[in-house]
């Protein structure tokens, strides 16, 4: 080919891949990542906490319904209260819901835990075989007690360092009695309430638990009984907390906080005003004023 018919043919090639680069580039700057634009990945979040409020059946109401208006991922350990506290003050869970007050206040002192606040109460009863061997229905906490050391009745013990094992060792304690006393007859289960409570019924025992629990799982003990109830001493308070991210720096700060909201607010005090209430015929939880 001659040049001079070369050159244009030279130039109309330059011109389209120019065209062709300016095009690549304003495409290649409209896909350009849109930084104001926020992830919708959920991220975890840790609540440690007693296995009453799991056995009661109250966090599985809960955990979807917290989870469909925040995002986050509510992964639950349901263990004894002392447990659950240890897992705060070694920065291992992002929040607490708890019943041992005494002990709450220890970890809120040691600046392990912050923004402590009350949810709800229920009680702690003492139940027992429905032909009561002890003969202590209707006696008061003391009088039951001394009656069971002193007729040598099983009583089994939650033995795992929990809110309802601290409030027993209490109770013990008030009435002057050492549980041990009873020999083989004081039963350690080491175990949650759901468990102690059918290790009670097929041991025939005496136990403590908390009323919810026991509503809850009733119907797999229809030979156990509520023995001794309404007692001042057997009132059994919740809190919830977040785990200090100032202190614990893996900590989920903005989740743990969402989840005292979450816990606090109107929304969440009316389910759990009206959890068990179709079921029991009676809430397993209750509201401060």
């Amino acid at each position: 080919m001659k040049l001079k018919h070369f050159l244009p043919f030279l130039l109309i090639l330059v011109f389209a891949f120019v065209t062709g680069c300016s095009d690549t580039s304003t495409k290649d700057a409209g896909k350009q990542p849109d930084a104001t634009v926020k992830s919708t990945e959920k991220t975890d979040l840790i609540l440690a906490t007693t296995t009453s409020t799991q056995d009661s059946g109250l966090l599985d109401v809960l955990k979807p319904d917290f989870e469909e208006k925040n995002n986050y991922n509510l992964k639950i350990i349901a263990v004894g209260t002392g447990q659950a506290l240890e897992m705060g003050t070694r920065g291992e869970a992002d929040v607490l819901l708890v019943h041992a007050p005494a002990a709450e206040e220890e970890i809120v002192k040691s600046g392990d835990a912050i923004n402590r606040q009350k949810v709800m109460y229920n009680d702690f009863i003492l139940v027992g075989p429905a032909e009561d061997p002890a003969k202590v229905k209707g006696l008061t906490v003391p009088e039951t007690l001394k009656k069971i050391t002193e007729s040598k009745a099983s009583f089994v013990s939650r033995g795992d360092d929990s809110g309802t094992h601290k409030k027993e060792l209490e109770l013990w304690q008030k009435s002057s009695l050492d549980p041990k006393s009873l020999g083989d007859a004081y039963i350690e289960a080491g175990q949650g309430m759901g468990a102690t409570l059918q290790i009670a019924s097929e041991k025939q025992a005496y136990t403590l638990t908390d009323r919810a629990t026991f509503l809850a799982q009733k119907k797999n003990m229809p030979d156990t009984e509520i023995i001794v109830e309404g007692d001042e001493s057997l009132l059994n308070i919740y809190h919830v907390m977040q785990v200090n991210n100032e202190k614990h720096d893996k900590v989920n700060a903005a989740g743990s906080k969402a989840f005292v909201d979450y816990m606090t607010s109107e929304e969440t005090k009316k389910i759990i005003k009206e959890f068990g209430t179709d079921e029991y015929g009676e809430p397993l939880f209750f509201l401060f004023e």
